[in-house]
């Protein structure tokens, strides 16, 4: 029987629910082209004002899944894990954790993506180093994992692909924002990706795409929940976006810190979500017996140069060069921009809250991110944080620093910037880094 879209389009209108075979046969229609955009544009704005249930979003999710390739890993791998990441600034996790879990013995086949508006993204940052190929074969990928444990590499345009046509829908639609939708474009990329359990990094603050952090509570939770309906073990970290991750804003610079956490050092608080990540990665992989055990596991990882390693491995199978590992030659393969500016106290107090999006979208601006998705990208460009929330600071202490390809783009930043860094006359306890893991309901103790 053909299938009928616009019965399809009032169910939901009116709030009822689909089945599998529909919802199966609404994601055919996308690529066959027997549903056009603006009949799938108006099934979106009903299932965002309606809502799914988590039955649609699993029907919906397999088939968008399932839409192109679905890569599988040689089963002799073991299980396997992946991170996504809702997206935030400073975000330069990924490059830790992928050759960190690799190192304990857990394969990573991690398919990231560009920087997304104001936030950056693993690609981009990995592009900055000299011959780095993040455009591998399902075969080289699958090949390399099998090898050394990990690859990273963009998005392949045969997985998924329907996810991709809603998703530039949602985009002109007003309806991205829908948890619903979310969740299924998130998961659906994930099981295409073919690994075994996934582990989410939720993002709330004023730099992340969920601003609250019940929002972000109620998508970590979306997130896993679906994830195990369908078969793949999975938790959810929750992290906070209220102030740029680590130091570093800023392709070729995210890849120093990414290094010096590595190697062992690094800001903290970059080297903390590292390893709160890698924790619940170790634990769905049956690695460790508790999360203390884990922990030592992945600190050790960290410390005794293991991951280090397995990160010059892998970018040294992708064509880059491995040398970088060496901060000596950082200046000649990991360049910064050369002028530099600083935004200054104004006013002598506390560090009481910072816009995280403005400092993402002043990078944006300096050439580091994209306008329009053909723009090339500066690896160079940079923000250097020179304070925190809570911290003490005196009128004419630097704030932070702008590395621009000019003086006149650094000062403009400068400028675009001033008021990002809120000052206050008392003392800020800042938030927490790190809030909560959203475990499976009912599931906890299952792998």
């Amino acid at each position: 029987m053909r299938f009928n879209v616009l019965n399809f389009i009032e169910v939901k209108r009116d709030g009822g629910e689909h089945s599998e075979g529909e919802m199966r046969a609404f994601v055919q229609g996308l690529m066959d082209g027997s549903v056009a955009d603006y009949q799938a544009a108006a099934w979106l704005m009903a299932a965002f004002i309606r809502g799914l249930s988590i039955r649609e979003m699993s029907h919906l999710t397999v088939a968008l899944a399932r839409s192109g390739d679905v890569f599988q890993l040689d089963p002799s791998c073991g299980f396997s894990v992946d991170k996504h990441s809702t997206g935030g600034v400073g975000d330069k996790v990924t490059l830790v954790l992928v050759p960190l879990v690799a190192s304990l013995g857990i394969p990573v086949a991690k398919l990231s993506g560009r920087g997304l508006g104001f936030t950056g993204g693993t690609v981009d940052k990995l592009e900055a180093i000299p011959g780095m190929n993040v455009h591998l074969t399902m075969e080289a990928f699958k090949a390399q994992v099998a090898e050394i444990g990990c690859a990273v590499s963009g998005h392949s345009l045969q997985l998924a692909p329907a996810e991709g046509k809603l998703y530039h829908l949602r985009d002109v639609t007003s309806t991205v924002p829908s948890m619903g939708l979310i969740a299924t474009s998130i998961v659906s990329k994930k099981i295409a990706g073919g690994a075994n359990g996934f582990v989410f990094d939720v993002k709330w603050g004023r730099g992340a795409l969920m601003e609250s952090y019940q929002d972000a509570v109620a998508l970590g939770r979306l997130l896993v929940d679906l994830s195990w309906e369908l078969g793949h073990p999975s938790r959810a970290v929750l992290t906070s976006m209220e102030q740029p991750l680590g130091q570093w804003v800023g392709n070729s610079a995210e890849v120093r810190e990414a290094i010096e956490v590595l190697s062992g050092g690094g800001p903290e608080s970059t080297r903390q979500v590292c390893l709160a990540l890698a924790r619940e990665m170790v634990l769905l992989a049956n690695k460790a017996q508790d999360p203390e055990e884990a922990m030592d596991l992945c600190r050790r990882g960290l410390d005794d140069g293991s991951a280090l390693e397995r990160f010059a491995q892998m970018v040294s199978r992708q064509g880059g060069d491995s040398s970088i590992v060496d901060p000596s030659r950082w200046d000649e393969l990991l360049p910064l921009a050369p002028h530099v500016v600083p935004l200054v106290a104004q006013r002598s107090g506390y560090v009481s809250a910072m816009d995280t999006r403005a400092i993402g979208e002043a990078l944006r601006s300096l050439g580091g991110g994209r306008m329009r998705k053909e723009d090339p990208i500066d690896h160079r460009v940079s923000i250097r944080m020179a304070c925190e929330i809570g911290q003490e600071v005196q009128a004419g202490d630097p704030l932070l620093h702008v590395y621009g390809r000019t003086l006149g783009s650094s000062q403009d930043v400068v400028e675009m910037l001033r008021g990002a860094v809120s000052i206050g006359d008392e003392p800020v306890e800042p938030g927490p880094l790190m809030r909560d893991v959203i475990a499976p309901l009912e599931r906890t103790g299952e792998n």
